[in-house]
């Protein structure tokens, strides 16, 4: 990618690495519409709304160790909420989260804006799913914005 000038001439998908690799969550609040949708790979239904999302990403953040993107690819995909295509980006990386390497794909959609309207998330292998879900779900009862389990 050539070197831009500016944040005039920065992508959505370049503004938001960067705030993800400055962990500048009110950065991320500016690109995330407020009914954004997020959906993880430990969990069928997506997370709703920008306030649980900045709340994730606050325990995303937080979380994971050594976290990187290392690639990208752009171009436009069919959104889960209503098959319409959009502008879009896939951002690979790599990370650690409960004692686990994790190599993982960020697949983002832009709203007419630039700002990121959904969000999903793969990652590899199985065991890192367990590791990262487990982590994650710690860190949302850890800040409140979930219950905690019930014990069984």
């Amino acid at each position: 990618m050539q070197s831009m000038e500016g944040e005039h001439a920065m992508t959505p998908a370049d503004r938001f690495r960067a705030a993800v690799d400055r962990r500048d969550l009110s950065a991320l609040d500016d690109l995330f519409t407020d009914d954004i949708r997020f959906y993880s790979p430990v969990k069928f239904t997506p997370f709703e709304g920008k306030p649980m999302v900045l709340g994730l990403f606050g325990v995303l953040l937080r979380k994971f160790e050594d976290f990187r993107y290392i690639g990208d690819h752009t171009g436009t995909a069919q959104t889960s909420t209503d098959g319409s295509s959009a502008d879009s980006a896939v951002l690979l990386f790599r990370a650690t989260a409960g004692g686990k390497e994790i190599h993982g794909v960020d697949l983002l959609h832009f709203d007419d804006a630039g700002r990121i309207k959904e969000f999903t998330v793969m990652v590899r292998p199985r065991s890192a799913v367990h590791a990262l879900g487990e982590t994650v779900l710690a860190g949302l009862v850890e800040d409140g914005l979930v219950p905690a389990p019930a014990e069984q």
